[in-house]
């Protein structure tokens, strides 16, 4: 019965504390009106929540965390160079399929947020039926370089990580 009412405890408390640092003020007014959002936004909002199952194996995503730090200051160098013109007539971008065996939405949105937040990547699309990305990358020079990034350094450890 709880869950059905509060399917996001947490999220609950966080909404309500929020509402209630915001306005500054313990008026009862606004404490039924926290308790009312508090309530009512995760019951809204729960159809769009990521799956229950949550992430595991602290080893994987520490190293996960230090290979996308790695990556981000070498693709903010590489970018850095191409726009001050070191590199400008050699660069040729492109797109590239690369097949995923992500099936956890955590894991996808992980790996879009990885993608995108290195410096001349990002992710266009993904075909669910096809379990396709579309990766457009501003210095291409090999697909098949690309896609052993993507699958060995990235969907390696999500795998490990949340499925």
């Amino acid at each position: 019965m709880m869950k059905r009412w509060l399917p996001y405890p947490r999220v609950s408390l966080l909404l309500f504390a929020l509402w209630l640092t915001l306005n500054q003020t313990l008026d009862p007014a606004h404490l039924a009106l926290a308790a009312v959002v508090a309530v009512v936004a995760p019951l809204l909002g729960s159809p769009f929540m990521p799956v229950r199952k949550g992430a595991h194996r602290l080893d994987h995503i520490l190293l996960l965390c230090g290979i996308v730090f790695i990556d981000i200051v070498r693709s903010n160098i590489a970018v850095a160079l191409i726009i001050l013109g070191a590199r400008r007539e050699q660069t040729r971008s492109g797109f590239v399929r690369i097949k995923l065996n992500l099936h956890n939405p955590s894991a996808l949105a992980a790996l879009a947020c990885i993608i995108t937040s290195c410096p001349g990547t990002l992710w266009v699309s993904f075909d669910p039926q096809r379990r396709e990305m579309l990766l457009h990358v501003l210095d291409l020079i090999d697909e098949e370089e690309w896609r052993d990034i993507v699958k060995y350094r990235y969907e390696r450890l999500l795998v490990e990580i949340f499925e």
